[in-house]
């Protein structure tokens, strides 16, 4: 049973990936891997009141209690990760390598670029950075030839342009979440492994890859022909990914036909 103002990793794990996991703020000093979604150091201005907040040190101490104790005496829902990191690696529960995470701008944010327009890795790879690796990310659209310099005046991580310079893109016969999966450590989280199949195929028009990835091409061009905003559509995009990524976690193994959810009939003596 976890402690009081504590939730044990197995708990936190579900959470993870969603858009029910709380912030995730790691006290370690410059780690080399953290819990999916984990913000290390204190973000600007801090959590908001109201806000849910799970902490992690390294062993679920006296560092992460005080911490999550003074949350708690401004408004916060905070929380320790009993064990600390120590008992997540201990669950083999996925890590990230922030080791290619653009560096934070003054808002605590990383701000990354791409063609406006999306599609299918545009969106993608915008919901994998705020599920998994910065949950205040911020995506700024742009006409393709203007993308390298926004991102030089803007000091804002370009993805998804066929440019040489740039590190997050295509490559070979691998999509820029490809990529993203592999460099961000999670290439051994089974359910992005299963979800980057779909996107690849959606996003080369290989769709004998996975049976979804028809399905996902379809439903991307539909919203991009829905919104005439990126950010709007962006928005739609994050719920279609989220049910996606719900599907490879806890569902991928289901079928459904007419008869499969119906009750059973009783049985009529003879």
């Amino acid at each position: 049973m976890p402690a009081p103002n504590a939730i044990t990793p197995e708990k936190l794990s579900r959470l993870v990936g969603t858009a029910h996991c709380p912030r995730i703020l790691d006290l370690r000093d410059s780690p080399d891997r953290v819990i999916p979604g984990a913000v290390t150091g204190s973000p600007p201005g801090g959590p908001a009141a109201g806000s849910t907040v799970v902490v992690v040190d390294d062993d679920g101490g006296t560092g992460a209690t005080a911490a999550a104790a003074v949350l708690r005496s401004d408004g916060v829902d905070a929380e320790i990760l009993g064990g600390g990191h120590a008992a997540w690696l201990a669950a083999r529960l996925p890590t990230v390598s922030p080791a290619h995470l653009p560096p934070r701008h003054a808002d605590g944010r990383t701000w990354w670029v791409t063609r406006s327009r999306p599609k299918v890795d545009r969106i993608a790879c915008p919901w994998l950075i705020r599920r998994f690796v910065d949950p205040d990310a911020r995506f700024l659209f742009v006409p393709p030839p203007e993308v390298l310099a926004v991102a030089e005046r803007e000091q804002a991580e370009p993805f998804d342009i066929a440019d040489p310079r740039v590190f997050w893109s295509h490559r070979g016969d691998r999509c820029t979440f490809d990529i993203m999966v592999e460099a961000f450590g999670l290439a051994d989280h089974a359910p992005l492994t299963r979800l980057a199949a779909i996107v690849r195929g959606a996003d080369t028009d290989r769709l004998d890859i996975a049976p979804e990835a028809a399905g996902l091409l379809a439903i991307s061009l539909g919203l991009s022909r829905s919104h005439g905003d990126d950010h709007a559509q962006l928005d739609a995009g994050m719920l279609v990914y989220d049910a996606l990524y719900r599907w490879a976690r806890d569902a991928h193994g289901e079928r459904h036909d007419w008869s499969s959810h119906q009750p059973g009939r009783a049985r009529v003596p003879a």
